[in-house]
């Protein structure tokens, strides 16, 4: 029997359109298609100071040291792992460049796609004349029983953006409890207890956008679970073996292992012996002389 198989309309296309930056002076991408001369300049370093009030209401802005190639989502990434923020979706920010134009006095704000690099859009104008804000975009919370993760856990919400992918909402879970285990050994599904129904959210599938389907009586949540024919682990390196001593390092560990005393303790035993004033005696012909 055949059963009939739907696309979700809530899924990530590969050939989706992202915010574009391409109304900025500088054609970020052509820095890969550069003679080698020019492309070495991307491995240069230099600071952006980003003003991340978003983040924290106590937090104005951290200067960063990139280089010419870093983009701009690594640099978000950056900025959330600075402050500790492993919980939070990347996908909910990207970074903003506000130009002002000398002449005129105008401000202009450039929103930047996850590619640009901030670092060759700085050089483009003179130093002072720009400024990199990080924005946050609307988002929901989601919530996730997560013991397939964490057996301690029951469940985690987290606060994700509209494009965010099942894929991605399982390393967002991985990196909040350090886990070495990748994604693909883990499966986001959709559960109706009530409906005694279950669904295995595709890779590209949008969580957000699916909770939003759902009605507002519904009782359906998200559940990871382990893939069943998921690879095994690899095995855990074994630490190298101490090297046995040899047998000259022995007399010196004993000598050395005798002349510890604990401090404040009265002296037990000293390794260094000590001759008493009458302590010495010489055999002679006729009897012991004592010196």
């Amino acid at each position: 029997m055949l059963k009939h198989v739907a696309v979700s309309p809530h899924r990530a296309r590969a050939d989706s359109v992202s915010l574009a930056s391409s109304a900025s002076c500088c054609s970020l991408g052509s820095l890969e298609h550069r003679h080698d001369s020019v492309t070495d300049l991307s491995h240069r370093t230099t600071t952006i100071k980003v003003y991340a009030r978003c983040l924290r209401p106590d937090i104005e802005y951290k200067t960063l040291s990139v280089t010419w190639g870093t983009r701009a989502r690594e640099v978000v990434s950056t900025l959330l792992g600075k402050f500790r923020m492993r919980h939070r979706d990347p996908r909910l920010f990207y970074l903003s460049m506000e130009v002002r134009v000398r002449a005129a006095g105008l401000r202009t704000t450039l929103v930047l796609d996850d590619d640009a690099r901030p670092a060759a859009l700085q050089a483009c104008h003179p130093k002072g004349y720009s400024k990199f804000s990080l924005q946050m975009l609307p988002g929901g919370l989601i919530k996730i029983y997560d013991s397939a993760l964490m057996s301690s856990s029951q469940y985690k919400c987290l606060l994700t953006s509209e494009r965010t992918t099942a894929d991605e909402v399982l390393a967002i879970l991985l990196h909040c409890y350090d886990s070495t285990e990748g994604v693909e050994r883990f499966s986001l599904y959709e559960v109706s207890p009530s409906q005694e129904y279950e669904r295995k959210l595709h890779p590209d599938d949008l969580p957000l956008m699916v909770q939003r389907s759902w009605a507002s009586d519904s009782d359906c949540h998200f559940r990871v679970r382990r893939n069943p024919r998921a690879p095994p682990l690899p095995p855990r390196a074994l630490p190298p073996p101490e090297d046995a001593p040899s047998e000259d390092d022995e007399p010196s560990r004993a000598l050395s292992a005798l002349s510890l005393e604990a401090e404040g303790e009265k002296r037990r035993y000293s390794p260094v012996y000590k001759f008493p004033s009458i302590s010495y005696c010489r055999e002679t012909k006729n009897d012991y002389l004592y010196i």
